[in-house]
């Protein structure tokens, strides 16, 4: 992040600089066709003791004597690929700069997890860029891409080879119900630029399972061409929602209902005309039935808005970016719009910081929960901001890629300035510590540590994938998770 959090001062109401608790919902809003809520909304519910007892987590942080990664005492972790160390089975090296990931399940009990890294320019300024595997390959001229990633005999062996490559700035992304990774490029770069040789700003498909699937990889054009951040699918009514990381204005929130007649599956969106179904931005409503402009404006916990969906005029930006086709008061905007995770019923999603150019109050990332029922989207979570990166004190910022934990609430990757984490969150909105990234890649002087990535489970649970983004590691973390309730790793099957 480009903006220094100890130049701003917290106007939110948090509990010093980190959590604010859940407190009572307000009334649910009128967006039209948004169905209200029961009284209390969905406010989390009163703690119970065991609730209590998992709000401290899993303990503190033990520092690692090998610098890589702080752990509670009796979690391990294993580096699984590492930029400049581990190989492609092609021989190259682990492309760098990992970031949007999630796990599959392979064959004969492998897990295969599928990787984005996130390359933005000209291909030249890499030296490790994703290979240009032939036949594999969109834009010769970009340097980023998708890995996929064997993990067998709990890591013992390990094989990497390219899925897709020649995409640009690949984020995240979201895993699909019929087993497939959808990557999605964070710019908005057209052919002649960074020696771009195609358009740039698209949704990518690619199959962990069936490499032959990914050949000839072509833009999902119907999503849209912007600065995509994340995609969960509603496998029920076949929404695609997808987050826009952007400013100058801010970012969107999007919706993307299919053709009638269209059935979802391996490969089925490739195949889709660039106009077909219908994409949208929100536009979110108080429960007076009054237009929020931009969600910072929220610093109350448990504050239920309905929503509202409006026709995007030209989804491919062929003059201007989506987010600048409307005008003043015709959607709702956020600054930073990131990770998304399905699960609940619903989906969570993730505003990471908002500052002076958001229009409502400082803060250093809110988590929202959106139910396709109702309509409605709840604050979940909200987080102060940050006067002491360096600190490391539960002072959480900059939430970044989710996921749902199948042990109860989410898992957060920091991407904030100072001290990075992994930190969990309870589901009456409470904050803990999981892991510290100690790699130092600044001096002893100046100290600066990478941004956390691709936050994941594993299909059974057992493990915790995630990445720390400069150089590029892949890690699996795995210990003695407390069992509550266990759900599919991408939630759809809750």
């Amino acid at each position: 992040m480009s903006l220094s959090r100890r130049d701003f001062v917290n106007r939110s109401t948090a509990i010093g600089a980190g959590v604010l608790i859940a407190g009572s919902a307000e009334v649910l809003a009128t967006a039209p066709g948004a169905i209200a809520a029961p009284s209390g909304g969905e406010t989390p519910a009163a703690e119970s003791a065991e609730a209590a007892r998992r709000a401290t987590g899993y303990g503190e942080l033990i520092a690692d004597p090998k610098g890589v990664l702080a752990l509670p005492r009796g979690f391990r972790y294993q580096v699984i690929t590492q930029t400049g160390v581990t190989k492609l089975v092609t021989g190259e090296s682990t492309p760098s700069n990992h970031d949007g990931t999630a796990s599959f399940e392979g064959k004969h009990g492998a897990t295969l997890l599928v990787v984005n890294h996130e390359l933005a320019g000209a291909r030249s300024n890499w030296p490790h860029p994703v290979p240009l595997l032939d036949g594999h390959v969109y834009d010769s001229g970009a340097a980023g891409g998708c890995t996929v990633v064997e993990v067998k005999r709990g890591g013992k062996e390990v094989r990497e080879w390219v899925g897709i490559a020649g995409t640009a700035t690949n984020c995240a992304g979201g895993a699909t119900p019929w087993g497939t990774w959808l990557s999605g490029e964070e710019t908005e770069d057209k052919a002649g630029k960074n020696g771009f040789l195609k358009d740039h700003g698209y949704i990518f498909e690619v199959d962990p399972n069936d490499q032959a699937a990914n050949r000839d990889p072509q833009p999902i054009k119907a999503l849209g061409r912007y600065a995509h951040e994340a995609v969960v699918v509603d496998q029920k009514r076949g929404h695609l929602y997808l987050t826009e990381d952007a400013s100058n204005p801010n970012g969107l929130l999007f919706r993307w209902t299919p053709p009638a007649g269209f059935k979802h599956g391996k490969g089925k969106l490739r195949k889709l005309a660039a106009d077909a179904g219908k994409l949208e931005a929100f536009k979110v409503f108080d429960s007076h039935g009054t237009f929020i402009d931009d969600l910072s404006r929220v610093t109350k916990v448990g504050t239920t808005y309905g929503v509202d969906w409006v026709n995007v005029p030209d989804r491919d930006a062929k003059t201007v970016s989506v987010r600048k086709q409307f005008t003043e008061g015709q959607v709702t905007r956020a600054r930073k719009l990131e990770g998304m995770w399905w699960g609940d019923n619903g989906f969570y999603f993730v505003s990471s910081y908002a500052r002076t150019e958001s229009p409502g109050a400082a803060h250093d990332g809110q988590v929202w929960f959106y139910n396709p029922t109702r309509r409605t989207m709840t604050l979940k979570l909200l987080l102060g901001v940050n006067t002491d990166v360096m600190g490391d004190h539960g002072n959480y910022d900059g939430p970044d890629n989710i996921t749902v934990s199948p042990y109860g609430g989410l898992v957060i990757a920091e991407d904030g300035e100072g001290v990075s984490h992994l930190f969990g969150t309870t589901e009456e909105g409470r904050t803990y510590p999981i892991a510290r990234n100690d790699l130092n890649i600044g001096t002893a002087e100046k100290p600066e540590f990478s941004e956390f990535t691709g936050v994941n489970f594993s299909e059974d649970g057992e493990t915790l994938f995630a990445n720390i983004q400069v150089p590029g590691i892949l890690v699996a973390i795995t210990g003695p998770w407390w069992r509550l309730r266990h759900r599919s790793g991408h939630g759809y099957n809750d």
